[in-house]
């Protein structure tokens, strides 16, 4: 695969043969149970893919954002719902206390984080999803606390997260500028995880609501400055943004490994259907939209980790894949003929988990707009 070092080619094919040994034998039965099992998150936390940037010092790898991208692309090649439980944790959770937290926060955190403690972000609710500033949870202040009263929408990793990053508004008449991140954790009064959503795809992800009843957060828990959460919400979902795209393509190239595999296999007409033109083309044509996403995710990672301007690049590339890997899921699909639609083959279940890349982190119509915004100024 295009454009990466030995070493991380040597990173990158470890956690594919971790994903072949020790998820796919599980893949249907964790997303018919809608769960995924804890001995494997824990496995995830052993292998050291749950803390990629976390520094040595916090017992994380202390490696990079384009390592973290590989893991998730990776993981997501056999079951795009480990992928997300690990981009979300890296992408979102673990960067967002590396660039926004105190000393404190990180001396607090990180170590917990790169051991066994899952993360999960909590920025959407029912009347604020793509209009994401329109959030109504309310923070107010009460001496060394807060207390936050509210509820959240569509958050990932809520049934196994332990620490969430909640953003909630303490000047509700400052619109924007009055959102603030909060570190909040649970078991925290007045907090709780509420119904956990029955999906179409990405089944073994959870999703859930949270519920926050004057719920009270140390102000030591904090993330970043007052009324400045509307840029840790930003900044931390430009990189997020990446890290989907990263899981379209790991989908893809599942889906496609599949069907390559089946058309060899399958017999019509005397020969395998791999021998038609008509398929050889298909198969050609996803190959060429499959490396043309993965070089568009690992340009802007590249540049994420070059601390060079990224916003762009990650809409694009997030727009791209999540196309792609419904296209090509599709194709899957429609190669495998009737075996394609039915539970017994891996690739209806791709199917269902490709939609979601159009939907989650900033649906398709905003990535145009952000690109469009970008391109006339």
């Amino acid at each position: 695969m295009s454009n990466v070092t030995e070493d991380e080619a040597l990173f990158r094919d470890s956690v594919l043969e971790f994903a072949a040994r020790e998820i796919r034998p599980h893949v249907r039965e964790m997303d018919e149970l809608a769960k995924m099992p804890r001995p494997l998150i824990d496995k995830l936390f052993e292998l050291g893919i749950m803390a990629i940037e976390i520094p040595e010092a916090h017992g994380g790898a202390g490696a990079t954002f384009f390592h973290a991208v590989l893991a998730v692309e990776a993981l997501s090649s056999v079951d795009p719902s480990v992928g997300v439980l690990v981009d979300v944790q890296n992408t979102l959770v673990v960067n967002a206390v590396l660039r926004w937290g105190t000393d404190d926060q990180k001396q607090r955190f990180l170590p917990k984080l790169a051991t066994g403690t899952v993360g999960a972000y909590a920025l959407s609710e029912a009347g604020s999803g793509s209009d994401a500033f329109a959030l109504t949870t309310r923070a107010v202040a009460s001496g060394d606390d807060f207390r936050l009263t509210g509820r959240k929408l569509w958050i990932t990793n809520a049934n196994e997260a332990d620490v969430f990053i909640v953003f909630a508004t303490i000047d509700p008449a400052a619109g924007y500028r009055g959102i603030t991140a909060f570190v909040v954790e649970r078991g925290a009064a007045g907090f709780s995880v509420g119904k956990k959503e029955d999906k179409l795809g990405i089944r073994a992800s959870s999703t859930c609501e949270l519920l926050f009843d004057d719920c009270l957060v140390p102000r030591a828990n904090m993330l970043g400055e007052a009324g400045k959460g509307y840029k840790v919400a930003i900044e931390t979902l430009n990189e997020g943004r990446i890290g989907i795209g990263a899981q379209m393509v790991g989908l893809a190239q599942g889906a496609l490994n599949h069907a390559i595999a089946y058309t060899k296999d399958r017999r019509q007409f005397g020969k395998a259907i791999a021998d038609f033109q008509g398929v050889q083309f298909q198969i050609a044509r996803a190959a060429t939209e499959l490396e043309a996403a993965r070089l568009m995710v690992y340009h802007a990672a590249r540049l994420r980790d070059a601390r060079e301007p990224f916003l762009m690049p990650a809409a694009m590339c997030k727009l791209f894949a999540a196309d792609m890997a419904e296209h090509v899921s599709s194709l899957a699909v429609q190669l495998f003929g009737g075996y394609g639609y039915v539970k017994d083959y891996p690739v209806e279940k791709l199917y269902r988990d490709a939609k979601i890349g159009q939907i989650y982190e900033g649906a398709s119509n905003l990535q145009l707009q952000t690109i469009a915004k970008q391109i006339l100024g």
